[in-house]
């Protein structure tokens, strides 16, 4: 399995940080400070994003293989009993952790895979044309997010309050988003898939932003893939990705989640 970059940061019990589809370790950097007051923090790339190498070719990159990636990369660095944060993609490869290792707690912001059949036709074409853009207009989309109205267009569908956020944040994951080398096989991987929470023991909080325009509630939020123990609470005015647009309800989401005594709440 390739070795995996990631940050680390903080004290206490460990948490590791799983990014979603397009974006890298950076997009828990508004709630990392937070949450380091707390944790001993891992915020991983998974691979084929941000500075980790892709699977090798062999490997079909489904959220389990990720997963399975994951959890060897923090053996290898001989990481003990933890907690687990994701948002898409990240928590949907938080699931499949649960699955092969028994963790802590596990906390899904805005969790990919909680649909019928397949992944609906309105997010994979929304994330291919943002995937799309990102790549045959980087310099343009660059130069767009350094304004308030330009991080509106150009984060307006995966923020909750696009204008709010730092331009040095946008152009980020802007650059995530166009530079990742594994956007297109995930996608092929997942795009027949689900969520099967069958298994999973660990005590689970699941959290949309109400602002969410990537995961429509009818198409993408059927609860009843996770086990019934499973925790839901909102966030307002967040968006598909929400720690840049709440830091702070993040936070809270995430502490709260990781305490033994959190009951499920549909």
């Amino acid at each position: 399995m390739p070795d995996l970059a990631f940050t680390r940061a903080g004290r206490g019990e460990p948490l590791i940080l799983v990014h979603g589809i397009g974006a890298s370790k950076e997009v828990w950097r508004p709630v990392l400070a937070q949450l380091a007051e707390r944790f001993d923090v891992i915020a991983v790339d998974l691979p084929g994003f941000g500075e980790s190498p892709m699977l090798p070719a062999d490997v079909e990159p489904t959220p389990a293989a990720l997963a399975a990636a994951l959890v060897d990369f923090l053996d290898r660095l001989d990481v003990g009993p933890f907690h687990i944060a994701g948002n898409s993609l990240g928590g949907w490869v938080t699931v499949e952790v649960a699955k092969i290792r028994p963790v802590r707690t596990a906390t899904l912001l805005s969790p990919a895979g909680l649909w019928r059949r397949g992944a609906p036709l309105y997010a994979r074409v929304s994330l291919g044309a943002s995937r799309w853009i990102a790549r045959r207009a980087t310099r343009a989309l660059l130069w767009a997010v350094g304004t308030a109205v330009g991080r509106m267009i150009v984060l307006g569908q995966t923020h909750g309050r696009p204008w709010a956020i730092s331009t040095e944040h946008a152009r980020t994951s802007v650059l995530a988003l166009a530079n990742c080398t594994g956007f297109e096989a995930v996608m092929r991987a997942t795009a027949t898939r689900r969520i099967d929470g069958t298994g999973v023991t660990a005590p689970l909080t699941v959290a949309f932003g109400s602002r969410d325009l990537i995961l429509l509630a009818r198409q993408s939020r059927h609860l009843d893939r996770l086990p019934d123990t499973v925790r839901s609470v909102p966030l307002p005015r967040c968006g598909h990705v929400p720690m840049a647009d709440d830091p702070v309800a993040v936070v809270d989401v995430i502490v709260q989640g990781t305490r033994p005594n959190a009951g499920a709440d549909r």
